[in-house]
């Protein structure tokens, strides 16, 4: 693989420069929550039931914290994989959050500013040379108000390197026994349990001990039809309501078969079907095995931001509507794939009060699949009420 070469001398032009924001064409709908939450597998009460909301801190319905990634044009990748790589394509290596506060509900117009960051080039064993490049997303509303910054991180590689090196040995689903398949929907509903017991109360700092676990969260197995919900639970997805940026998939170096014209304003209104991802272009992967093994993956696969926003899910979702995520830093090693399903764990590393004052808990998270295989990785600072 030693001729195998990642041309990356054009990205340096876009360091540090603002790139066209990301906006919504109305304001977010209530349903855009419930969506979200729907597609991403977490059933909190607080973003989706109205009555129980009204009842609570907010007094209505309320995003997710892992909902900001939504509103972006692309997953927060933008400025991820500004520049061209030729012959290149890309996946997603981690999300770094920060949350500052603000909280985003129904009526809210957000817009993510983005800038590109830095870039390193790794040899990898999947496709030798191989760029991590990351970039920052800085989400606000319509007020001004600074909600989240997302530092996004892609692997950007040479297609043909990874078919080359890839293992496509597994490309059938495992199988699930009708036993198997009702323990885990019973060891999922203990997640789901411990949600609605914490109800509108408040899982209290004073009460958290270092070596504290988590209960587990699971999702899947994973199906095409999940990995599509999930797909149209991001809100550049829909026809007709983002501002497209103008993106020039061949531009950025995708092969003329997976460049299509996703995010294209002017094809979006001659044809918004060919401008649908899932379908064309270099989302088309993760849904169609064919074009998932043309860049090296066995079978269709789930989106690493996805993988980021259930992470974010369980850790917000043990802290309870009066505690939040401030800080997450989620290293993805591994896609979820068709017919695999996904473990989340967690344990309490430390506790603290931090330089701003606020109490935190210091959370170590692991994501498996059934087999073991680590999928991800996060380090979390999460804000709880005191007594």
């Amino acid at each position: 693989m030693n001729d195998k070469t990642l041309d990356c001398s054009d990205l340096d032009q876009y360091l540090g420069k603002p790139m066209a924001p990301a906006r919504m064409k109305e304001p977010l709908h209530n349903n855009d929550f419930r969506r979200w939450v729907q597609a991403m597998h977490y059933p909190n009460l607080l973003h989706y039931d109205h009555d129980f909301a009204a009842e609570g801190r907010y007094s209505r319905l309320v995003a997710p914290q892992s909902f900001a990634v939504a509103t972006d044009d692309g997953h927060g990748a933008g400025p991820a994989c500004a520049g061209c790589i030729p012959d290149s394509h890309l996946i997603f290596a981690g999300d770094e959050w920060w949350f500052y506060g603000p909280r985003i509900f129904g009526g809210d117009e957000i817009t993510n500013e983005k800038v590109p960051f830095d870039y390193v080039v790794k040899e990898t064993s999947f496709a030798g040379p191989t760029c991590f490049q990351r970039g920052d997303n800085n989400y606000y509303n319509q007020d001004g108000d600074y909600i989240a910054k997302q530092r996004s991180t892609s692997i950007r590689y040479r297609r043909d390197a990874a078919v080359e090196m890839g293992s496509l040995d597994a490309t059938d689903d495992p199988e699930w026994s009708e036993q198997a398949l009702k323990e885990l929907e019973d060891k999922k509903y203990e997640y789901i349990k411990m949600m609605h017991d914490l109800g509108h109360g408040k899982r209290c700092w004073d009460d958290i001990e270092v070596a504290d676990e988590l209960p587990v969260r699971i999702i899947g197995p994973h199906s095409i039809a999940s990995f599509t919900t999930e797909w149209r639970a991001y809100l550049f997805t829909i026809w007709g309501g983002t501002h497209r940026p103008g993106m020039d998939m061949a531009a950025m170096g995708f092969t003329e078969e997976f460049a299509g014209h996703e995010n294209d304003p002017v094809m979006e209104r001659d044809n918004p079907e060919w401008t649908d991802g899932a379908y064309f272009g270099p989302s088309r992967g993760h849904l169609f095995p064919e074009w998932a093994r043309r860049i090296g993956m066995p079978r269709g696969y789930g989106y690493g931001a996805s993988m980021g926003a259930w992470i974010l899910d369980y850790l917000a979702g043990w802290a309870g509507e009066w505690g939040q995520v401030v800080h997450c830093n989620s290293a993805y090693r591994g896609p979820a794939f068709t017919g695999d399903a996904t473990f989340m764990t967690a344990n309490v590393i430390d506790k603290l009060v931090d330089d701003e004052g606020r109490n935190v808990v210091q959370v170590d998270c692991k994501m498996k699949n059934q087999l073991g295989t680590t999928m991800a990785t996060a380090k979390a600072e999460i804000e709880l009420p005191t007594r």
